[in-house]
């Protein structure tokens, strides 16, 4: 006798176990027979929804038209301490290494990438254009709140995050919450979101505010002090932040978001204290580890910085950058058994031309350390290669055309002066450059 299992039960089944596309085939066969089986319509919307979910929580980057349509901010220049959008920031007890090189946005480079740290708002439309914007999460899908329970809940995750309707979204939203008093904490926090979307931040802190009165919940500590990041109040998001944390205490994402917020003002040394009070929580925390061994390179400990890449690795983290950043690190602290073969894992692993060109702007970075200048030279051309906008390797070619000895010659100079050109208009704030221009130009007036 031949057993058939019932297709709702293996619809749920494979959604399970996250094989998405076919829950989804079965809930269409299902729909098929029976158009109005709301079991069947919740069941696809989810997995529906489940195939195109990112977290809402991570702060995503500015595009040229949000920098452009900013409407929320009053003072042009921002006290220093104040601003995340204000480069050189810093609130720290001691000064900053002046050889961690920036992002374009004056920020020091992070140990972690992650929406909204690596490249910041960009300034032209050019480098809006280039400036690929992300879709992807830095920290695992958390945010899910289990109100899966009836089909509208299901219907206005389906519309917000699959449709990216956010105009209905807001609608069925607001009717959810005017059903239920203005009592539903849920439906104030999608409400929050979908202003959020619109731009509309204000309206937006109003939802989250008034559902924390609620019930408290970390989610929406998150979502509101994503709100307080857009508006560029960091200090007002390390109030809430803390305020969180006096009602979950020990809450590694709210430990997270603080030490985040001190990275971008440029408070390093705080920074680190809060990721050490993260890994005191979770010691398998790979955003805590990458940015304090970061932490610990930039300030002349690459032996320390080691042990944290090495510890990335034994938790099975597997990728060009880590592999990069050991180079590096084994390069410094005189482990050069370990360098190359680090650097060759790197190019093996890598997955774009950004990324094979950072692998070969670093190898030309040890050549210059060793003194092999002709190495150092051939691997900034592959760099560039690779990468026509690599400003570091634009500068690091015109520091070698000046090393060569033939400074008096116009032709080399003008060479050298047309790199170092390049990588200005790659990175005009590069400090390395200006002060390598600066010192062109100084040739250029006694010639």
């Amino acid at each position: 006798m031949e057993v058939t299992m019932d297709p709702l039960f293996l619809a749920w089944s494979y959604f399970r176990r996250r094989k998405l596309h076919q829950c989804s085939d079965i809930c269409t066969k299902i729909l098929q027979d029976n158009p109005y089986d709301q079991a069947a319509w919740s069941l696809k919307t989810r997995a529906l929804t489940e195939m195109v979910y990112i977290d809402e929580v991570e702060v995503d980057q500015e595009g040229i038209a949000e920098m452009m349509l900013d409407e929320s901010s009053i003072a042009q220049v921002a006290r220093p301490g104040t601003s995340l959008r204000l480069p050189g920031t810093s609130q720290g007890g001691g000064p900053t290494p002046a050889v961690r090189p920036m992002t374009q946005s004056g920020r020091p480079i992070t140990g972690f990438v992650r929406p909204s740290t690596q490249s910041g708002r960009p300034g032209t439309m050019e480098q809006a254009i280039k400036t690929p914007r992300t879709a992807s999460t830095a920290r695992p899908v958390t945010s899910a709140s289990g109100r899966f329970i009836r089909l509208g809940t299901t219907l206005f995750e389906f519309i917000f995050h699959h449709e990216n309707d956010v105009k209905n979204a807001l609608d069925l939203a607001a009717q959810a919450t005017e059903h239920a008093q203005f009592k539903d904490w849920w439906w104030k926090v999608q409400l929050g979101k979908c202003y959020y979307r619109l731009g509309l931040y204000r309206e937006a802190e109003k939802q989250f505010r008034s559902a924390l009165n609620h019930q408290e919940v970390v989610d929406t500590y998150l979502y509101l002090a994503k709100v307080y990041q857009r508006m560029d109040q960091p200090i007002t998001a390390l109030n809430l932040f803390k305020q969180g944390l006096d009602h979950f205490p020990g809450e590694v994402t709210l430990l997270t978001g603080i030490a985040r917020i001190h990275e971008e003002m440029n408070n390093i040394p705080s920074a680190t204290e809060y990721y050490k009070d993260v890994l005191k929580q979770d010691n398998t925390h790979v955003e805590a580890i990458a940015c304090i061994g970061s932490n610990h390179f930039y300030t002349d400990q690459p032996e320390i910085a080691l042990r944290f890449y090495r510890r990335l690795l034994q938790m099975g983290v597997y990728n060009c950058q880590l592999y990069n950043n050991l180079g590096l690190c084994c390069f410094y602290a005189q482990q050069y058994d370990m360098t190359l073969s680090s650097f060759e894992r790197a190019q093996s692993l890598v997955a774009n031309d950004e990324e094979q060109a950072d692998v070969w702007y670093n190898i030309g970075h040890v050549a210059v350390g060793i003194g092999d200048l002709t190495l150092a030279y051939q691997c900034f051309k592959l760099a560039l290669a690779f990468n026509n906008d690599h400003a570091e390797a634009y500068n690091n070619l015109a520091v070698l055309e000046l090393r060569k000895g033939r400074i008096e010659q116009i032709g080399d100079l003008q060479s050298s002066y047309t790199a170092a050109q390049k990588s200005e208009d790659s990175f005009p704030e590069h400090v390395d450059t200006q002060q390598l221009l600066k010192q062109l130009r100084q040739h250029f007036a006694v010639l």
